[in-house]
């Protein structure tokens, strides 16, 4: 009797869907199918105009005036150039049309176009049109002297610091001509997120440059030294628009739903799961160009709720009976204040029950929200659900706190506050806790080796107490401690 007892449990645990894998050693796949400029910033190189690119932030000083051009009021109105120094409201974010033709978005979020059946330049319209597009000529010996053409055909000026109009007609660069402008981008390479890429490029290059890029940069042979190094899942980010491949709505490309058919494929492989997470939903959660967003603007609410779910219904149907299935993350990162929390519960819940529509195996992860916001705050409603996990993301970076830290006072950190933190969403009778990012990289200056894999070291012994597990950001990065294959191959940490 004991024999077969031995053998039926055996069986179970070898067959159970997730009895060999938890908690999870895993990696992210960040920058391959959701892409990040910083991590691979070879991808650009072949744009042009690379540093004018969507939600690029830009302001115009006019050399006649020495002033600045401005929304007043920060949009509604005209465009006047009254102001000696620049802030918000004298910052334009690009929406790029193509390498010379932009949209110019202002401070309330309207946009710049020309006053109707006249040329006063104004900032009232919620959409693009004709009209509110603009080309910037750049100057061929200072590429930040620049014209402005508006629809009319005509250079906008600005002739008095009231009065901005799009009716001129020479040619010059002088500093005394009134239609040149000393431009300065504000915020320079900082977005750099998918829509910067795949607009950047252009229907005609883009398809080309992202199917380069996901037959490259993540392979089989990554799976195999994955697993071949003590990691036992992938987290794998993807955008919202995969369930429309192969023709997802533009600038997107369509290919990003083989590459993650072929992950799969993989990970059953060599023995891993794949915990898929929603890392860019539409209006995007956070603002971030990791979210996909064009121009930084948090806009997610509950009016994207039910286009969000039929996502995350998608990507539950197509790979619910997959082996290698182990979770579905709901959303990547959530920024509170920006996204409310009832609206993210409503959400949860909607998304949860899309996924047990068709599993009722693979785990739901639930993002905590960045910001200022209680990281208790989803106890009580995960509590209710079955098979659920909480992800915090710890970093010892983005904040002036680590600034002035030396290599003991981080480790310090992790060993007293960051476990402090994970123990109070790591619960007996509720939801996993899930460590679903954190890096090798902090913001010490000159640190040591040793330093680093003491860095790491703490991390692994405090990440590794949270019930579903952790997972590194990320596998491949050009910043070398951000990539995990790095680290392990230099020998920075051990698994």
């Amino acid at each position: 009797m004991a024999y077969y007892f031995f053998i039926f449990a055996t069986l179970f645990f070898v067959l159970s869907p997730l009895a060999l894998a938890q908690p999870f050693k895993a990696v992210n796949l960040g920058n391959w199918l959701v892409t990040e400029g910083w991590m691979k910033p070879s991808l650009y190189d072949g744009m042009p105009n690379n540093d004018l690119l969507d939600g690029s932030q830009v302001q115009f000083l006019s050399t006649k005036l020495q002033k600045y051009l401005s929304s007043e009021n920060g949009g509604g109105t005209v465009l006047v150039a009254n102001r000696p120094s620049a802030s918000g409201w004298e910052t334009f974010r690009l929406w790029r049309i193509n390498e010379t033709y932009f949209n110019f978005r202002v401070f309330n979020k309207q946009f710049v176009g020309l006053e109707d059946q006249g040329d006063k330049v104004t900032a009232v319209s919620d959409t693009v049109g004709n009209s509110q597009t603009f080309q910037i000529i750049r100057n061929n010996d200072d590429r930040n002297r620049v014209r402005l053409q508006a629809s009319n055909g005509q250079f906008i000026q600005a002739s008095s610091e009231t009065l901005v109009t799009a009716d001129y007609v020479g040619s010059g660069w002088e500093d005394s001509d009134p239609s040149v402008f000393k431009m300065t981008i504000v915020n320079i390479y900082s977005f750099r997120g998918e829509y910067q890429l795949t607009n950047g490029y252009g229907p005609d290059r883009a398809p080309q440059v992202l199917q380069d890029h996901w037959n490259s940069y993540i392979t089989e042979e990554d799976f195999r030294f994955m697993s071949e190094n003590s990691l036992n899942a992938v987290r794998i980010p993807v955008g919202w628009w995969i369930a429309s491949d192969p023709t997802p709505p533009k600038p997107f490309v369509g290919g990003s739903l083989k590459a993650l058919d072929n992950a799969f494929t993989w990970a059953q492989k060599y023995g891993m799961k794949v915990i898929v997470d929603l890392h860019a939903v539409q209006a995007s959660q956070n603002g971030n160009d990791h979210s996909a967003t064009r121009d930084g603007y948090q806009e997610w609410g509950e009016s994207n709720i039910q286009e969000t779910v039929a996502v995350i219904d998608f990507l539950a149907e197509r790979y619910a009976d997959k082996p290698s299935l182990a979770a579905i993350e709901l959303m990547n990162e959530p920024m509170a204040p920006g996204v409310n929390l009832d609206t993210l519960i409503k959400y949860y819940q909607a998304g949860y029950d899309a996924v047990r529509k068709h599993s009722e195996n693979a785990y739901v992860i639930l993002s905590n929200r960045l910001g200022p916001a209680d990281s208790k705050e989803l106890l009580s409603f995960a509590s209710g659900l079955k098979r659920v996990v909480i992800d915090v993301h710890y970093y010892n970076l983005f904040s002036d706190s680590f600034n002035n830290m030396n290599p003991q006072q981080n480790i310090d950190f992790i060993y007293n506050q960051r476990a402090s933190a994970l123990t109070t969403v790591t619960t007996t009778n509720g939801p996993l806790s899930f460590v679903g990012e954190w890096t090798g990289e902090w913001a010490v200056q000159g640190a040591s080796m040793q330093d680093y894999q003491n860095f790491a070291k703490a991390q692994l012994d405090v990440y590794g107490r949270a019930t579903f597990g952790w997972a590194y950001w990320a596998y491949k990065c050009a910043a070398d401690h951000w990539s995990l294959k790095w680290m392990i191959e230099n020998n920075y940490i051990k698994l």
